[in-house]
């Protein structure tokens, strides 16, 4: 893809799963990636590999959830290239059960990562793209569910929704200072999460690949997300913002 070589991106959540795949990928076209992940050991894993494999990767442990965090990690990734091009706003938890029995700590502890976190990464890299005076692009990520309804996540899916709106406004806010901001909706993609929690509960990563969870009979794999992210990133998306990128399969026209 073009206009991404020496480019330099900040992706939130890129110690593992979608994070991680977009992060290799953005790599193997010449970026320069920062990572920030709340989980020091995928952190370690993550930003050791791709160095060892040529990558020039920057890891930061923190948290989406702190506006803190997401400063410290855009200033790390300018002191170390000078400049800020792309954010991955990926970072994400999750909580299950009935809305009728979530918690108030459900709540804070799911928008403050889901949506807030969203913003908060989104005001940190755009002060460093403004430092850097060569504009951005950001792709924030959502969620096919964020328009799909289903039970037992409703806190989830409803900040995701949130990260839809906040994208197009954004993308209107920034458009002026040649940033652009787009948004994508990965439909049920097997992940380091899924399948660690499938392990947890005895179940193996094959039976989640047999999952028939889009028009395909089958579930998304990490670096087909990567691959629409890093599209969205580059200069091969020039003339595209205020967009949102269904990655599900077919799945939300059914």
């Amino acid at each position: 893809m073009r206009g991404l070589a020496e480019k330099v991106a900040v992706i939130t959540g890129g110690g593992a799963g979608i994070g991680k795949a977009t992060a290799r990928r953005m790599a193997e076209e010449g970026a320069r990636v920062t990572l920030l992940d709340w989980s020091g050991d995928d952190l370690e894993r993550t930003a050791t590999e791709l160095n060892a494999q040529g990558a020039e990767c920057l890891g930061v442990h923190g948290s989406a959830a702190s506006p803190e965090d997401c400063e410290r990690v855009v200033q790390q990734a300018m002191e170390r290239w000078g400049r800020c091009d792309i954010l991955v706003a990926n970072a994400g938890v999750r909580r299950f059960g009935s809305l009728l029995e979530a918690t108030e700590e459900d709540w804070e502890h799911v928008l403050a990562v889901n949506l807030k976190g969203v913003a908060n990464a989104c005001v940190a890299a755009a002060n460093g793209m403004r430092l850097s005076g060569h504009g951005g692009a950001m792709v924030l990520v959502s969620s096919a569910n964020a328009i799909v309804g289903r039970a037992n996540m409703p806190i989830y899916d409803a900040a995701k929704a949130g990260v839809l709106s906040l994208a197009r406004s954004l993308a209107v806010d920034l458009a002026g200072e040649n940033i652009r901001v787009n948004s994508v909706c990965p439909g049920f993609t097997v992940t380091d999460y899924h399948v660690r929690r499938a392990e947890a509960e005895g179940r193996s990563a094959d039976s989640l690949r047999a999952s028939k969870s889009s028009l395909f009979d089958r579930p998304a794999e990490p670096h087909e997300l990567a691959a629409a992210i890093t599209f969205l990133a580059s200069n091969d998306a020039s003339f595209i913002t205020a967009t949102n990128l269904f990655v599900d399969g077919g799945r939300h026209s059914t």
